[in-house]
């Protein structure tokens, strides 16, 4: 076997070595009494609570935007469920090729469809409405108009959530009502994830309880993942989806050389995703092989593809056959 290669960062980013080192202190100042509950007014607590607050500011920060806006959540399934259901909306309608944390989330919404390459074909939308798109699709990369769809959105009167798992740190934050994004996909642990809430009006929590985060998300802050999640953040490196472009520009020109085919080569997508269709070979057939020679990469989203079925999002872009024949390669920081 070759040395492993892993490229299915997309599904999950290897832990920073940052986080780690700030995890393990906040868990040894738990451990010892330094720290309690954050909730707790005694002086562990409010040492805890500065430490939650910190990190939550660090977090903002990154993002820009106000520290009280966000809202912390066990990941980003959770934050997408509190906007779809905590939003007050008079309909909703998903993008078809949004995660599937979106379509179980929203099982009755109205689906938008995609053109070939997966950009979203907005329809007329109500007022008051709720429309959940992905910032980029975790299957393909496709980076959709955000901004065109934001000022669609809003010129109707509607809300607007974007599933921001997959792009954040790798492109700004759009301007939408709800945003949601995870700890796990940027060198953080996976447990934790945050809603950034622009306006809380016609917003209500859906997970109540003592009265955390404001209100809007009852349960005690997992203090230790958040500190992580912030570390990690601190740690980015600005430089790297400049090289993960060069590193894409160089698979892809090797894989088209020897018959496979881009999968939405002619949208925008993030440079650190490619689709690969493999014309008449399985990719459950590539996978196993790729597996077994020490490089790891997907089907598709990891929420989904351990049944190894052709790519629904793959299948909304009209791409037929190539739906069961197309691997994920994603790349990451350290590629």
């Amino acid at each position: 076997m070759n040395d492993p290669a892993y490229l299915d960062w997309a599904a999950t980013a290897p832990l920073r070595a940052e986080a780690a080192a700030a995890m393990a202190d906040a868990a040894a100042r738990l451990g010892s009494g330094e720290w309690a509950n954050p909730s707790s007014v005694h002086g562990p607590g409010r040492a805890a609570r500065r430490a939650l607050n910190a990190a939550r500011d660090r977090i903002a920060a990154f993002f820009r935007v106000p520290a009280d806006s966000l809202i912390f959540t066990s990941g980003g399934t959770e934050a997408l469920a509190l906007a779809l259901n905590g939003a007050e909306a008079g309909a909703r309608l998903v993008g078809a090729t949004e995660h599937p944390a979106v379509l179980e989330a929203a099982a009755d919404a109205i689906r938008i469809p995609v053109d070939g390459a997966g950009r979203v074909l907005l329809p007329a939308i109500a007022e008051g409405a709720l429309v959940a798109i992905q910032h980029a699709n975790n299957e393909t990369g496709v980076v959709q108009d955000m901004a065109a769809i934001t000022a669609a959105v809003h010129g109707a009167g509607a809300r607007l959530l974007a599933d921001c798992v997959q792009s954040a740190g790798k492109l700004p934050v759009p301007p939408a009502d709800f945003v949601a994004v995870s700890a796990h996909k940027m060198g953080g642990p996976m447990g934790v994830g945050a809603l950034i809430v622009r306006c809380k009006t016609d917003f209500h929590a859906v997970q109540k309880g003592g009265g955390q985060e404001q209100g809007w998300r009852g349960g005690t802050e997992n203090l230790i993942g958040i500190l992580g999640w912030a570390a990690a953040i601190g740690a980015w490196d600005a430089g790297f989806p400049a090289r993960a472009a060069a590193l894409q520009a160089l698979l892809e020109r090797e894989a088209l050389a020897l018959g496979a085919r881009v999968n939405a080569a002619d949208a925008g997508r993030l440079p650190t995703i490619s689709n690969l269709h493999l014309p008449g070979v399985p990719a459950s057939t590539q996978l196993m092989q790729l597996d077994m020679a020490g490089i790891a990469v997907s089907q598709g989203s990891a929420c989904s593809s351990g049944t190894l079925k052709a790519s629904p999002v793959l299948a909304a872009m009209g791409l037929g056959e190539a739906a069961g024949q197309s691997l994920r390669v994603s790349i990451g920081w350290s590629t």
